[in-house]
């Protein structure tokens, strides 16, 4: 089974966070951040629909990066 990775931007100015689940891994993810971060391009991620997300580096305010964890159906015992 597939992990899918959970990323939530925060965009400079803007009250609403960006959240997106990709098929890249979390390191893809890194490394397509640093990237932008430090030639003072554009982000670009793709989601686990095949929809692209473009956000330039310079616009960015924080980045959150996770797997995400499948629901659990049914009852647990704490």
């Amino acid at each position: 089974m597939d992990q899918t990775v959970e990323v939530n931007i925060g965009v400079q100015n803007v009250a609403r966070e960006i959240a997106l689940e990709t098929d890249a891994s979390a390191d893809e993810v890194s490394k397509a951040l640093e990237a932008a971060l430090a030639e003072g391009g554009v982000l670009r991620l793709t989601d686990t629909k095949g929809r692209e997300l473009l956000v330039p580096g310079r616009a960015l305010g924080w980045v959150l990066v996770g797997e995400s964890e499948k629901s659990r159906v049914g009852f647990s015992q704490v």
